[in-house]
Order: structure tokens, then C-alpha cells, then sequence
């Protein structure tokens, strides 16, 4: 399956500055990693977006925001945001940066 590349190219923008990303293609798109944890990925048009459990109805109680469940069940804490949400550089970027930091702040895996 392929992901929209002006997408990822718009998330690689707003993520400029920032240390530890990396990126790597899994569940069909791109995913974009920190210190190794998905935060954010694109599979098709739409951002797929690490909110957490605790943001999860928050977050689909947007416009343009619905459930995460490319594997045939919803993924709670994680969303996808569809195109019209995201059609303002700020509006990606807050999401970018949104869920970056939530990533962030989580307990570091076993072993690392």
C-alpha cells in the first residue's frame, strides 16, 4: 500500500530541528519514530497519529478524526486524522508535534 509522499514530506518539515527521529516504512506507509517508538505515520492520505489512551476520545471527538483500525479492530490511542484536517501547515504540525511529545514522555522501554 502506498503513502501520500507530500505528506510525509510536509511531516519531515515540520519535524525539522528535532533530535532522535527517525523513519521507517511498516503497516503499509511510513512511520516516523522517536528514539525508536512510533509517534506518527502515513497510510494512504492520512496521518496516523500515537495520542494515547488517555487523549483517545478527545482526539476522535474532532472534526476529521476517526478510529485507528487498519487491523480489523480499533487501536486504542491511536487515531487517524484524514486530509482536511491537515490541510494547514499549523494544523499538521500541531498533531506532529502533539503526539511527538507524548511519545516522549513515556517510560522507557525494557532494555534501553
Amino acid at each position: 500500500m502506498a503513502f501520500d509522499s507530500d505528506l510525509a514530506e510536509r511531516v519531515r518539515k515540520a519535524l525539522t530541528g528535532r533530535a532522535g527521529i527517525t523513519e521507517k516504512r511498516m503497516f503499509g506507509g511510513l512511520a516516523f519514530l522517536v528514539d525508536g517508538r512510533m509517534f506518527v505515520g502515513i497510510r494512504e492520505s492520512s496521518l496516523m497519529a500515537r495520542v494515547g489512551t488517555e487523549r483517545h476520545d478527545d482526539a476522535l471527538a474532532m472534526p476529521h478524526v476517526r478510529v485507528m483500525d487498519f487491523t480489523g479492530r480499533p487501536m486504542k490511542g491511536y487515531v487517524y486524522v484524514d486530509p482536511p484536517a491537515l490541510r494547514r501547515p499549523e494544523d499538521l504540525s500541531a498533531w506532529v508535534t502533539r503526539c511527538v511529545e507524548h511519545v516522549s514522555r513515556l517510560p522507557a522501554k525494557n532494555g534501553r
